[in-house]
C-alpha cells in the first residue's frame, strides 16, 4: 500500500511527489499526459533561463522518480473509498493509499465522480475548483487538493510551490509532527 497517491502530474503533483518520496514515504503519482503546462514556454521560475513546458514537466517527473516515486502513465478512472484506505482505479490495475492528493491542473472531473465539492474558480479561465482549506484538505478524509485545481493561481511556479506545501502537510500528518525538509552543502 502507498502512503500518498498524487492524481495529475504536472507542476504541483511532481513537486508534491517530490517532497513525499524524498521523506521517505511510498508515493505513486498517476498523469494521464493532458498537463496544460505542455504547451508553456516557462520564463518565470526562479533560477531558470527558460524551458519548455514539456521538459518541465518531464525535469520534475525524472526528480520525483530518482527519489522512488513510482510514476503510472495512467488516467485514473474511479476511486473507492475504505474505511482506511482509497483504491484507485485505472485501466491497467488498482492500487491502494493512505492519502490522495488531487493535483490535477484546470480538471476537476475526478474530484467529481469521486463526490469532492467544488466551487466556483478563483482564477481566469479555469471554472471549477475543489473546495478546500488552506493547508489542501478537502471534505473527505486523507484527501487533499494541490495547485490550479485548489485554487492557487495557474503559474506554474506557484502550483510547484503549492504541491509541495501540500505535501509537507501530508508528511507531517503521517509522521505526526512537522516535517521539514532541509538540505546543506557538504
Amino acid at each position: 500500500m502507498y502512503d500518498i497517491a498524487i492524481i495529475g502530474g504536472g507542476p504541483a503533483g511532481a513537486s508534491a511527489a517530490v517532497f513525499a518520496s524524498k521523506a521517505g514515504k511510498q508515493t505513486i503519482l498517476f498523469d494521464h499526459g493532458k498537463s496544460i503546462t505542455a504547451m508553456a514556454w516557462v520564463e518565470n521560475h526562479y533560477g531558470v533561463e527558460g524551458i519548455k513546458g514539456p521538459d518541465l514537466l518531464q525535469k520534475g517527473q525524472e526528480q520525483a522518480s530518482k527519489f522512488g516515486t513510482d510514476i503510472k502513465k495512467e488516467e485514473v478512472s474511479s476511486i473507492d473509498e475504505s474505511e482506511d484506505h482509497y483504491t484507485i482505479h485505472t485501466s491497467e490495475g488498482s492500487y491502494d493509499a493512505k492519502h490522495v492528493v488531487f493535483a490535477t491542473g484546470m480538471s476537476v472531473k475526478a474530484a467529481e465522480q469521486f463526490g469532492l465539492e467544488t466551487i466556483k474558480g478563483t482564477e481566469p479561465r479555469v471554472a471549477k475548483i475543489i473546495k478546500s482549506d488552506s493547508e489542501g484538505r478537502t471534505s473527505k478524509r486523507n484527501v487533499w487538493a494541490a495547485g490550479a485545481v485548489a485554487g492557487v493561481s495557474v503559474h506554474t511556479i506557484i502550483t510547484s510551490g503549492d504541491g509541495a506545501k501540500v505535501a509537507v502537510n501530508v508528511i507531517s500528518e503521517l509522521n505526526g509532527e512537522r516535517y521539514v525538509d532541509h538540505d546543506v552543502l557538504k
